[in-house]
């Protein structure tokens, strides 16, 4: 008999694959990066990310999909890897559900929503923005892969999550600008900013969790935003770091290019669930708080 899993999550190495399993012991982590036992899921093995005949031997309701790079500046600089990272391994996944017998109720798949036009942009944005999937090639991995999902809905649901700027507690190296800040003011002497002008949509980690779980309980399939929906600057945010960790943060005053503002309305997915929203200086304090307390325990 197989065996029966709620939820499985492919591609469980990143900090939004970490976070999910972290939340939930019972979700089945499946990838080449066994996380145990720092995580107590349980681990199925794949090596490739175009076989994934090893899911015969399980049964599952749920699939949330993150088999992918959000390394911008490498997929940007090496044009087969767009393709490779982002969208092949998502199609392979398609296609191998589409003949399983057993089909999953709904798969999460996460997308960007850096394709929004930002020259045709109307705040705050909505699902039905105009699409520029030719900002770079980032951005047209991430299109193509969304694109996918409509052929493939047809034989199960796909929500593709247009994600905002989300973050939380990670042990990770990451290049965003909250995780970068915080090991920054904990392990460094000086702390700087390239500029602070940009407003974006932070949106803590927990509520985006939050969002999937109740999303999976609706019969929606389609894109939809999963963000704050509120605009907060990159000011804001470094006052807040400044405040809990007692340091200076220095605004280097870099030009800044690309669009000021943007924050998601979340109109539709106030319509499907009861959206919590961590306001960012209680995400940021919790944040900050948790990486500090992590550091220290390695450094003991």
């Amino acid at each position: 008999m197989k065996k029966y899993y709620k939820t499985i999550l492919v591609g469980n190495s990143g900090f939004l694959g970490r976070s999910f399993l972290k939340s939930d012991t019972t979700i089945l982590s499946v990838g080449r990066t066994d996380l145990r036992p720092d995580y107590t899921n349980e681990h199925l093995h794949i090596s490739s990310w175009n076989d994934f005949n090893q899911l015969e031997q399980i049964e599952f309701d749920y699939a949330i999909f993150l088999i992918g790079s959000s390394d911008h500046e490498l997929i940007n600089n090496a044009p087969t890897l767009a393709i490779e990272k982002n969208f092949l391994p998502l199609l392979t996944f398609l296609d191998y559900l589409k003949e399983r017998d057993s089909k999953p109720k709904k798969v999460f798949t996460f997308t960007t929503m850096l394709q929004y036009d930002s020259e045709k942009l109307t705040l705050p944005c909505s699902e039905s923005a105009p699409i520029n999937p030719f900002g770079n090639k980032y951005i047209f991995s991430k299109y193509i892969a969304e694109q996918t999902s409509q052929f493939y809905r047809k034989y199960f649901d796909i929500i593709d999550i247009r994600l905002s700027n989300v973050y939380g507690p990670t042990e990770l190296r990451r290049p965003d600008i909250v995780p970068s800040l915080i090991w920054s003011l904990l392990e460094d002497d000086i702390t700087y900013v390239r500029t602070t002008i940009p407003v974006r949509d932070f949106v803590f980690v927990g509520d985006v969790i939050s969002a999937v779980n109740q999303l999976s309980f609706t019969d929606f399939s389609g894109p939809i935003n999963i963000g704050s929906g509120i605009g907060s600057s990159v000011k804001e945010l470094c006052d807040i770091l400044e405040e809990v960790s007692g340091k200076t943060i220095i605004e280097l005053g870099e030009p800044f290019t690309g669009h000021k503002t943007y924050y998601h309305d979340l109109g539709l997915l106030g319509s499907l669930i009861r959206h919590e929203e961590t306001s960012l200086r209680d995400g940021l304090i919790r944040t900050y708080e948790e990486m500090k307390a992590a550091n220290q325990r390695v450094e003991w």
